[in-house]
Order: C-alpha cells, then structure tokens, then sequence
C-alpha cells in the first residue's frame, strides 16, 4: 500500500531516494540494536522517532524528508540536528498508509533546509483522504505574500532573543507574551491519550499472541499491559479535560503567533494536544565543554520554535522565512568525515 503522503510527492514529481530509519515503532532513535546519530556531533544521538529524517537532511544527503509526530519526534530531532521543520496542524496532511501510533495526536510532516522548502513541500502533501478520517481540506493561505508587518507576534521567557529582535527589525509587532490556562498535569493527559489510542491500534496484534515479534521486548509489551490497565473513567477525563485545555488555550492566543523553546515538555505536549503548528528554526550555536583538541566538528545547535494558531500554518512559515531572509544559520552544513 502507498502511503497517501508519497502519493503526493510522486504526483508532484519527487523522486523517491531513500526510505530511512525511524525509532521502534515511531519511539526515540533506536531501531535493530543501531542508534541514528546527530551529524553535528557524532557522540550525540539525533533523538526520534524521526531520526533517520532529521539526520539526513541536517548532513545535506537529501533536501527534504518527511517524518512523523505524536509527542515530539519532529520538534525534538529538529532542534538536535539543526534542521528547518514544520510539525503541521492537526488533520493538514491525511496519513492514509501511515502506521499509526495515536490516531487523536499523529501528524506527518517536512525537515527541510529552509522555511521556504517547508512551505513548497506542506503545498505537495497537504489534503484529506477517505483513509483519514481526521484529515481535513485547510484552506491555507500562501505563506508566501504574508505581511508580516501586519501581524503582532508574542515571545515568551523562552524565546531567542535574536529571532525577536529580527523579526522585530523586519516590521512584525513583538509583544512579551504567555499562555494562560488552568488544565493542571498536559503532560499526564497526552500519556493517557497516546498510551490508550495505541493500545486501540495494537489491540488485535496482541491478542493474537504477536507479543514476541516486538524489537524492543522490554517496552512495548509492557507498555501496552499498562495501558489496559488505565480505568475507563481516567481516560474520558482526561478527553474532558483535552477540551478545556483546547478552549482556554485558543481563548488564550491574543497574538497571531509566538516565539518559544522548540523542545520544552510542557509546549510540547500542549501543541500536540491543541493541534498547534510550529516551524523549528535553527539559530545558531553554542559553546560545548571539553571539545575535541584541534576538531571544531562538535557543535551544539540552538534553535528556537514559532508557534501558530490551528490552521494558520503560514503565519508560522512566514516569520521563519521572514527570519531566515536575512540570517545564514539554516545554511550550515556539519562536515561529513569520521571524526
């Protein structure tokens, strides 16, 4: 079966190069014994699950690759190997062919090496499906002919400073900014959320005696025991409280978008759980301890998130293009050697 996704690409010409390495079932960087590493530092691990993406796009071997999220495994090696990616609103792109992991909290998206490749690329993949029934027809605008001296963009304490000064000198209004809402314990809310969808998924496998066929036999199996154990009632309030977290953050978004850590816990469960888009963007780097003598190829990569609305992707791509105009940080490519 053809994924709904590569049916897209192929039907806008892209060429199928190579199918890479994703963690054990969509889960960290570690598949069959091996470990995906980071090409800005080799004793580093990328992270996942979209390991094998993020890391050849990062050391320059394809322009663009697409990778899944359910709770990070965008955002996180995003920001490990220095990559431009977009972790699209909920529903954008259809993942008909797709393994799923959580069907309420799954979404497919690019690691490129720019905004702009984000953008061509969101443009080719993007639509529903019968397959999905969670995909939806967005009618995006062109991020494109955005203006962004229209658009007041917040920033919160964990904002690069660079990216809001910039954006700020390209004309953006830039307002210190903060999420206010009262739903207590996100992170407990999408653990019950992805371990029960993925049970659901897995339902049949495992009572069907396939226990034995996971790669990863201290974890999965136990982790699905787990979530049979979690209580009807646990799970329909934590739905409950789902909605209220969506409701009070979407009441809460007084800017068109905001500047924030990429890889925060917190924003990292509540993006995945409202729905919200975010473009990772690299910014830089930072000093490492105890470098290699005479080996400058150890580098620790910063970058930062920008955050939209559900459905307003483009504001995001907008800023990060606007950004990446006039930066080279997204230009950076590790050397590709054995040291």
């Amino acid at each position: 079966m053809e994924a709904f996704v590569y049916k897209r690409l192929k039907s806008a010409g892209a060429v199928l190069v190579a199918k890479l390495v994703t963690g054990s079932l969509a889960y960290d960087d570690i598949w069959f014994g091996g470990r995906t590493r980071n090409p800005w530092n080799i004793e580093e691990f990328s992270t996942g699950s979209s390991a094998g993406p993020t890391a050849s796009t990062s050391a320059g071997l394809v322009p663009f690759a697409i990778g899944s999220e359910t709770a990070g495994s965008i955002t996180y090696p995003a920001a490990r190997c220095g990559v431009t990616a977009l972790r699209p609103s909920f529903g954008t792109v259809a993942r008909t062919g797709v393994m799923s992991l959580s069907e309420s909290l799954d979404k497919l998206g690019p690691f490129c090496r720019s905004a702009a490749d984000c953008a061509i690329v969101l443009d080719a993949i993007r639509g529903a499906d019968a397959g999905d029934p969670s995909s939806r027809e967005i009618a995006l605008e062109d991020p494109f002919h955005v203006d962004i001296t229209k658009l007041t963009v917040g920033y919160l304490d964990s904002a690069e400073m660079e990216v809001v000064k910039v954006l700020s000198a390209k004309g953006a209004k830039l307002v210190p900014f903060k999420l206010n809402y009262n739903v207590e314990s996100v992170q407990s809310i999408l653990n019950i959320t992805m371990d029960v969808d993925m049970l659901a998924h897995f339902d049949n496998w495992q009572r069907e005696g396939h226990d034995d066929d996971y790669e990863a036999q201290d974890q999965w199996p136990v982790e699905l025991r787990r979530a049979r154990l979690v209580p009807a009632v646990d799970y329909v309030q934590a739905q409950r409280a789902r909605g209220r977290l969506i409701r009070e953050v979407q009441e809460s978004f007084t800017v068109d978008a905001f500047i924030g850590n990429a890889t925060d816990w917190e924003l990292v469960c509540l993006g995945n759980l409202v729905g919200l888009p975010i473009v990772v963007v690299p910014t830089g780097f930072k000093s490492i301890e105890h470098p290699p003598k005479g080996n400058t190829r150890r580098r620790t990569t910063v970058t930062t998130g920008i955050y939209a609305p559900p459905d307003h992707d483009h504001i995001a791509l907008a800023l990060a293009m606007a950004y990446q105009s006039v930066t080279d940080h997204h230009k950076q490519r590790p050397p590709i050697d054995a040291n």
